[in-house]
């Protein structure tokens, strides 16, 4: 009894909140300001892939797309008024190209839909003719909403962490091109921009947009790379930033500044990926140790039954 009033006042709780995010939210002053800022900051802040821009999709696709939206902009909005900055997460969505309201929504369908598929297998099970006991749905319900609730978290963490060892990548090849525009006589506004024009990467792209809303809102290029790096979380543009700064108009030591960093940087991508294939390397290794361990016991099992027998 005591079990069945606990889990049905927290189905009530979930039920009364997921009322709460569909009803339409009063956007307050905070609301309105952090969607004003956002828009400032890029007026494309997602770089499409070919495959989402040739993607089409059904009616039912279109709704539940719509619905999606919809509720991510609730959420949007409901954060943005709790004040919900999401922490080190922040820096990933602006990174990944995602908003605060999609990621919750993902967060809730996904810990939705899972809270649902237990007590949906234990109907089914039950209809089999399967016994199990009544308390089982509710706790694996619990515990598997938990998981889903938490679970794009730890998608967003490692897309993110991947993504932005690309932008180093980039940001190394960005410096020698910026490094090579001053070399040919070119100014350091006009190397910056040449630079970032010379492909279509989403890196560069972003660096791109960055540069472009510098010149819009008469800020300096070095200042907007270094609140790129800020927004992104990559200390390499920040610190490209304030070397910038510190260099002022003396264009040889900029260069020699420039070529030094995108040298460091390619040095520890290189050390980066050894230390990858190393693990890799004592991954495959314990994996044949297990195997030849398991073939060994697989040979002596039968003569060490044998001699126990006797």
């Amino acid at each position: 009894m005591t079990a069945a009033l606990l889990f049905g006042a927290l189905v009530g709780v979930g039920v009364f909140w997921l009322i709460r995010v569909f009803t339409r939210p009063r956007p307050g002053v905070a609301a309105t300001l952090a969607r004003i800022q956002r828009g400032q900051r890029s007026m494309t802040p997602h770089t499409t892939t070919a495959y989402e821009r040739a993607r089409g999709g059904g009616a039912m696709d279109r709704r539940a797309r719509s619905a999606f939206a919809g509720l991510a902009d609730r959420l949007e909005a409901l954060a943005a008024e709790r004040g919900w900055e999401l922490g080190q997460q922040r820096a990933d969505l602006a990174l990944m190209g995602r908003t605060r309201g999609t990621h919750l929504a993902t967060k809730v369908s996904i810990g939705l839909g899972l809270f649902l598929l237990a007590p949906f297998i234990w109907t089914v099970l039950s209809i089999a003719g399967v016994p199990l006991p009544p308390a089982l749905p509710a706790v694996v319900a619990l515990a598997l909403g938990v998981f889903g609730f938490f679970l794009p978290d730890l998608a967003l963490r490692s897309e993110a962490r991947a993504r932005r060892r690309d932008m180093r990548r980039s940001v190394g090849v960005f410096l020698d091109l910026v490094a090579m525009n001053l070399a040919g006589g070119r100014g350091l506004p006009e190397a910056l921009v040449t630079a970032a024009s010379v492909g279509d990467h989403w890196s560069l792209i972003r660096i791109r947009q960055a540069l472009a809303n510098a010149r819009l809102y008469g800020t300096t290029p070095w200042a907007a790379l270094g609140d790129l790096g800020a927004e992104l979380g990559l200390e390499e543009l920040e610190e490209l930033s304030g070397a910038l700064v510190l260099a002022a108009d003396d264009g040889a030591k900029i260069r020699a500044s420039l070529a030094a960093r995108a040298a460091t940087l390619r040095r520890r991508e290189l050390t980066e990926a050894e230390g990858e294939e190393g693990e890799k390397s004592q991954s495959m290794l314990v994996a044949q140790m297990l195997l030849s361990t398991a073939f060994l016991i697989f040979l002596g099992y039968p003569a060490v039954a044998q001699l126990l027998r006797a």
